[in-house]
């Protein structure tokens, strides 16, 4: 059995930490509007991003060709999730800017996970303040 390396363990758990932090500002916001994803759903949405991520760098090193490989599995992955919250009723189509943000979400944790915290951080950003400042120039039942 191999020994625990609590080095590795701190710095796992400190990326997976941040990218939940950052998560927040965009599950607040949904959850500020009762869409259907909210408080729990975005900081699972980028931990486990940022944990497929780590697992990859942990097996397959820094190959290119699997990091793309992974890369593309959780976009499509996470875009197969966010198609869930779309929801078509009487004619109009509600829950894109969820998805949207799902979707960006799981950015915020592979930017984590490769250590590049100034794209997380700015993802983040970017994306409450989208959520924040924009939804005041749609319709009210449109957002």
């Amino acid at each position: 059995m191999e020994t625990l390396d609590w080095a590795s363990i701190a710095d796992v758990l400190a990326k997976i930490a941040v990218a939940y932090l950052l998560a927040l500002p965009v599950a607040w916001d949904r959850e500020q509007h009762e869409r259907s994803a909210g408080l729990r759903t975005f900081p699972l949405v980028a931990t486990a991003a940022t944990g497929f991520i780590l697992i990859a760098r942990a097996e397959y090193g820094e190959s290119p060709e699997a990091h793309a490989r992974v890369l593309e599995g959780l976009i499509t992955g996470i875009g197969f999730i966010g198609g869930g919250a779309i929801l078509r009723e009487h004619g109009s189509v509600r829950g894109t800017s969820t998805a949207a943000s799902i979707w960006a979400t799981a950015a915020i944790g592979a930017a984590t996970a490769y250590g590049r915290y100034e794209i997380a951080v700015v993802l983040s950003v970017i994306i409450f303040a989208t959520l924040r400042v924009l939804s005041r120039f749609k319709a009210a039942d449109d957002a």
